[in-house]
């Protein structure tokens, strides 16, 4: 029996020892070529991608100075915090050379040699091109990004979680090396296409929010060759990133092209509107400032992504609740809640008014697997953000002193049943779970 234990304890070091090798076993087999020095084009075009990147999202805390890091970013493992990412020599990244800064973007290596935690995307940054990476360098080094001296802050993460090697045997696993993923128009049918999807497979990272994540909370597809690629499934900071192919309930699918370009540069269309903090935040700091070629050609490609195979929820126009409640029939508790609470902004037959209230009718964000979203507006409210071509910042109640969770579940589950909407029902216990977990405070996010 001891030489049985002493051969197990020997087995597992071997394996941590091989575990570590293969952790610390360079990666990075080439640096990138300096190219031409930074010039005010090169700067501008820099800036662009900035916007592109949604830099300003993660690395401005509200109230902080520009780029200087500190945004706490919620991670099953505990809170991260973003970094300084200023010009500053000592706290920020003024001393980086572009090989550092290439490593760190693209390859989620630390000046230092450490690993990034993954709430820094270079899984998708991975596909940029070296002439956009030189761009982005040029920008942040030489643009007019005030340096900042604020510390960066270590995350909130308890050991031997906290331990970072663990972190590299991850970037070898599931972050690809960008010279396998240099992304290739070639593969797409037209020019327009093949922007629209290299700016949303790299710059753009929409996978690391709307791509559902596996046992390891890798990306389960990194371009449209997965067939979970966009389809969904990730809970971010309290709201659920939705579907983006092409599913007729909870996806784009019934969406025109003008419909998601609406939405990238207004944060609202016709019929829809963004809720939300994370895709507010990407609104107002990013696609907003995308100009229109670059806006449709995203939206050209969203539109070229097939529907998932399983599509739970389905929609299909049917005016017969619209008219029951117009008549005064108000036959469940679901109804009476709806009348008294909803009906004023969004009427009666649930199909809202264009641009400025949404129609809950075929509504994906009604209509989707995960009902997280819909609870929470409900109890909590929503206002859109404010973006250059629709400043209004319309807001939408809480209700969550008003109803209790019983009547929450009983309203979701008759939005998502009724107006020619089929989905799941919401229990009582999944209202409460959401209440639970909102901020203490009494503004409506």
């Amino acid at each position: 029996m001891k030489k049985f234990l002493l051969t197990l304890v020997g087995l597992g070091l071997l394996a941590l020892v091989l575990a570590l090798a293969f952790a610390f076993w360079p990666t990075h087999t080439r640096e990138i070529a300096e190219g031409p020095a930074a010039d005010k084009a090169l700067v501008e075009r820099g800036r662009y991608l900035a916007y592109a990147g949604d830099c300003t999202a993660c690395h401005t805390r509200p109230g902080g100075p520009a780029f200087a890091g500190g945004l706490p970013i919620a991670s099953p493992l505990g809170t991260i915090y973003s970094s300084n990412i200023t010009p500053d020599a000592v706290r920020g990244i003024g001393r980086y050379t572009l090989d550092q800064f290439d490593r760190a973007v693209r390859h989620g290596i630390a000046a230092q040699g450490s690993s990034l935690y993954p709430a820094m995307p270079y899984p998708s940054y991975a596909r940029m091109t070296d002439d956009d990476v030189r761009a982005l360098y040029a920008y942040f080094l030489h643009g007019d990004i005030a340096p900042s001296a604020e510390a960066n802050r270590e995350a909130d993460i308890p050991w031997p979680l906290s331990m970072r090697w663990p972190l590299a045997i991850w970037r070898k696993l599931f972050a690809p090396a960008p010279d396998e993923v240099a992304f290739d128009a070639r593969g797409y049918a037209d020019a327009r296409l093949a922007r629209g999807a290299y700016l949303v497979q790299g710059p753009g990272h929409c996978g690391s929010c709307h791509t559902p994540r596996g046992f390891a909370l890798q990306e389960k597809a990194l371009d449209q060759q997965g067939r979970d690629y966009l389809a969904g499934g990730q809970v971010i900071d309290g709201w659920f990133a939705v579907n983006l192919r092409g599913n007729a309930a909870d996806g784009l699918g019934r969406w025109s092209e003008q419909d998601i370009v609406d939405t990238l540069k207004t944060a609202r269309n016709a019929h829809s509107a963004v809720v939300g903090q994370p895709m507010a935040d990407v609104a107002v700091h990013s696609t907003q400032h995308l100009n229109d070629a670059d806006l449709h050609a995203i939206a050209a490609y969203l539109k070229s992504l097939p529907p998932t195979a399983n599509d739970s929820s389905s929609y299909a126009v049917d005016d017969a609740t619209g008219k029951a409640l117009q008549a005064g029939i108000n036959d469940s508790r679901g109804a009476e809640i709806y009348v008294d609470n909803c009906a004023a902004c969004h009427r009666t037959d649930a199909n809202g008014y264009a641009h400025v209230f949404p129609a809950i009718a075929g509504n994906p964000t009604v209509l989707a697997e995960d009902s997280t979203t819909l609870v929470r507006l409900i109890l909590k409210g929503s206002r859109l953000p404010s973006t250059e071509a629709a400043p209004s910042p319309l807001g939408m109640p809480a209700f969550a002193e008003r109803l209790s969770d019983d009547e929450v579940a009983q309203l979701a589950t008759y939005v998502r049943s009724h107006f020619g909407n089929h989905a799941s029902a919401v229990d009582a216990s999944a209202a409460h779970k959401v209440r639970d977990s909102l901020p203490k405070d009494h503004e409506a996010l």
